[in-house]
């Protein structure tokens, strides 16, 4: 059985989706033949990899909101990560281009190690305030989790893995995914957002089910 999951590395409820989903598939008894596949997506293709401002102020901007209601948004998020043991730093979110954080994932699940590589990137940006569009930064990232640091490098310097992530991003286009987390179970069912462990739990047991009575 595989669960596709498309995601980006700047989205607080992603990283809160990854958590709860990772507690309902340790429930499952069936849990060691469960192949978890994160896919990659951009909630904002066109952000500059330089940051020019907070994340707060910059989701002011996009949204059309008032600066405060985004500081109050991201401590209810911060709340609710505390809550299942992550730590947001949101005051020190560094906003940049995900794109090539997105190539680098893409080179680590051609090494086996997706799902590290998207813990550490989400890590890194949440709790250590790194900038996942700095070559540098996403070298050592890449260092951190068994990968040789001198290939990222030269692969990330490149347009290396651009193809494959882009082959992520159509195939969200044509499932139709506009917002992230997602997840596609065994081709067949599909979750969008954060959900209750319980919903996960819930749909995991669904499709295993049937699978076995097909």
């Amino acid at each position: 059985m595989q669960v596709d999951i498309w995601f980006d590395v700047m989205c607080p409820f992603c990283y809160l989706g990854k958590r709860r989903f990772e507690a309902a598939l340790e429930n499952m008894p069936f849990k060691h033949q469960v192949q978890v596949v994160y896919h990659s997506f951009q909630l904002n293709p066109e952000m500059p990899k330089n940051p020019a401002s907070d994340i707060h102020t910059f989701l002011s901007e996009q949204k059309g909101m008032d600066r405060e209601q985004v500081i109050a948004f991201h401590r209810q998020l911060t709340d609710q990560a505390r809550d299942i043991g992550l730590e947001y730093n949101m005051d020190e979110a560094v906003p940049a281009n995900s794109f090539d954080a997105h190539r680098l994932l893409q080179f680590a699940t051609e090494r086996g190690k997706n799902n590290r590589m998207t813990e550490r990137l989400f890590r890194a940006y949440f709790t250590e305030s790194k900038n996942i569009a700095d070559i540098d930064t996403l070298v050592g990232l890449a260092g951190d989790v068994g990968l040789v640091e001198e290939e990222t490098r030269e692969l990330l310097e490149l347009d290396a893995y651009t193809p494959s992530v882009q082959k992520d991003l159509q195939e969200a286009s044509y499932i139709g995914i506009d917002g992230v987390p997602f997840y596609v179970f065994d081709e067949t069912y599909t979750l969008s957002g954060a959900q209750p462990s319980e919903t996960f739990e819930q749909a995991l047991q669904q499709v295993w089910d049937e699978k076995q009575q097909a």
